[in-house]
């Protein structure tokens, strides 16, 4: 292990991204057994507030981010112990912003609303692209080009496959695809999510037989897998049973 970790992490170069990594997944999984636990209203565990003002975290998760940012641009190079422990306060930092992602989006309190769930899909979004930069992969990268093929006009064509994939609802093969861009062409030539802008604009009026076949393939193969995940999810982060509303403040 110890040889694995000095070849694969060190000599890489990649221990402030390592840094990064495990300590946005630890300061995630911290964050979300305090507001459980503020939530079910164990022991002390309460809000930070300053008089009737509620502190959200994500006020302490953007100072972590703008200290951990500046440290390390300031930190000497030729070592990465410095960068190192920079990458784990912006680790800390960005892990408090995610957590209240749905927050900054609605620009209301929807932490335990269904709305919420936002919040855990930017966090594992970002520890699923960490992962992979974590490996080796790079996003965008011209290792597919051929002495035929223009480096930037692969990257382009990548970058198009990338949004159109987006565009049709397909959010997770989009961000995979762009460290692996193979799977950008099966997203981009498959048929769009129903509730996707590619099938808003496309065919909910002119195709209904596509808008039909896209709905009956979203009820049999992706409700199941988005129930199998929204279970996991609020394994990890508590469940978010609130009714949608816009009235009030709900947080932990």
């Amino acid at each position: 292990m110890g040889d694995w970790f000095q070849h694969t992490i060190i000599a890489t170069g990649r221990l402030p991204l390592f840094c990064f990594f495990v300590t946005l997944i630890v300061a995630f999984i911290a964050t979300r057994i305090n507001v459980r636990l503020i939530r079910a209203k164990v022991g002390w565990f309460r809000n930070v507030s300053v008089g009737e003002m509620h502190i959200h975290h994500v006020v302490f998760g953007v100072v972590l981010m703008l200290v951990g940012g500046v440290t390390g641009l300031i930190v000497p190079p030729g070592g990465q112990a410095g960068h190192a422990v920079a990458a784990c306060v912006f680790g800390v930092g960005s892990a408090l912003v995610l957590d209240e992602f749905a927050l900054i989006l609605h620009l209301h309190d929807v932490y335990w609303e269904e709305e919420g769930r936002t919040s855990v899909d930017a966090v594992f979004i970002a520890v699923a692209v960490t992962g992979l930069l974590l490996i080796g992969l790079r996003p965008l990268t011209w290792e597919y080009a051929t002495p035929f093929v223009n480096p930037a006009a692969l990257i382009t064509a990548n970058l198009v496959l990338a949004v159109i994939t987006l565009l049709k609802g397909k959010i997770w093969t989009g961000m995979a695809g762009l460290f692996m861009p193979p799977m950008l062409l099966v997203g981009a030539l498959r048929l769009a999510r129903p509730g996707s802008p590619w099938a808003h604009w496309f065919f909910a009026r002119r195709s209904p037989r596509k808008m039909a076949r896209a709905l009956r393939r979203e009820e049999r193969w992706r409700r199941p897998v988005i129930r199998a995940k929204i279970a996991f999810q609020e394994f990890l982060s508590g469940r978010h049973d609130l009714p949608s509303t816009r009235r009030g403040r709900r947080h932990t």
